[in-house]
């Protein structure tokens, strides 16, 4: 049964509670962020060096896509951290590209990748 508190509005006699009771939060820890964001400056930074290198020189281009056309890994290796780079890099390419992984850890957390995939065909 439905009782007529206004005209054109029924209340149920079944009102349920809708309080939510209030929740506890962990406190906040910022310093992990905050590392982990650093970190990743470190690793755009190595990328843009490797990024440059591309976009600036057609001979290094070369050599890089002969090695790897020949499954040179150590010679692809070599040449990506010839540029500088300090961070872990994994390198993987195939007929139709490279794809390079830039890792770092904080803490021994693995806290940052940064992927960046080329096409070269």
């Amino acid at each position: 049964m439905y009782y007529l508190i206004y005209p054109g509005y029924f209340h149920s006699p079944y009102w349920h509670n809708t309080y939510t009771p209030y929740r506890q939060h962990q406190p906040v820890d910022p310093e992990l962020l905050y590392e982990s964001a650093n970190e990743s400056k470190k690793l755009m930074e190595d990328a843009s060096k490797v990024l440059e290198k591309l976009s600036q020189s057609k001979e290094f281009d070369t050599k890089l896509m002969y090695a790897a056309q020949v499954s040179d890994t150590e010679e692809v290796e070599r040449l990506i951290h010839s540029l500088g780079v300090t961070s872990e890099v994994n390198v993987n390419y195939n007929p139709d590209g490279l794809r390079l992984e830039f890792k770092s850890k904080v803490k021994e957390i693995d806290c940052c990748r940064l992927v960046v995939s080329l096409r070269w065909r």
